[in-house]
């Protein structure tokens, strides 16, 4: 197998997750991003290129993703440039992230609002933790079930690898802002 198609071929593994329960599917996405995490070849052949990119450039972003042909599950690998950090998000799908080098921060994050008011949201977080390689995984579930926030607070580069469940619809999940109670859904734009 090339190394372009390694990570795929790993994806291949975890088809059968879209038909599990979420928390089940939780589970076994778990175990595929973990062989995937530790074996040689992504360790060796994938990771340091990716490194090398992230130091030339000052947010973090998507450096690989692949999304299955039948739209099951997506495989996305981050790169987290220093002081890099997403907005408070979440996910219409449920969804597994570890660490592959270096370290993330994950604030999460509860709703107090009932969600009966259109663009309104009340936050307050929840907990926080760093995530380092062989720390195990971070899952969310859709929606209120994994609202949170991800960053590199360190000095060096970050890596981190997600595997996504199907979508629940066309919109990706939603973007907050906790200093004005807002919330807004944001449209998967993926191959459209």
């Amino acid at each position: 197998m090339d190394i372009v198609s390694f990570p795929a071929a790993k994806v291949g593994e975890a088809e059968i997750l879209s038909e599990l329960p979420p928390e089940v599917a939780l589970r076994e996405a778990a175990k595929v991003l973990t062989s995937l995490v530790e074996d040689t070849a992504f360790r060796e052949e994938w990771i340091p290129p990716l490194l090398e990119r992230a130091e030339r450039t000052g947010d973090w972003h998507i450096a690989y993703l692949y999304d299955d042909p039948d739209s099951s599950c997506s495989l996305q690998v981050f790169v987290w440039p220093p002081g890099s950090k997403t907005q408070i998000h979440d996910h219409s799908c449920w969804g597994v992230y570890c660490c592959a080098v270096g370290s993330v921060l994950e604030e999460r994050y509860e709703r107090l609002d009932d969600g009966s008011r259109q663009n309104h949201a009340r936050l307050e977080k929840a907990w926080q933790r760093v995530w380092s390689r062989g720390e195990g995984v971070s899952t969310v579930l859709p929606y209120d079930g994994g609202i949170h926030r991800v960053g590199n607070t360190s000095l060096r580069p970050a890596l981190s690898v997600h595997l996504y469940g199907p979508p629940l619809g066309e919109v990706d999940g939603r973007d907050y802002d906790p200093a004005q109670d807002y919330v807004c859904s944001r449209q998967d734009d993926r191959g459209k």
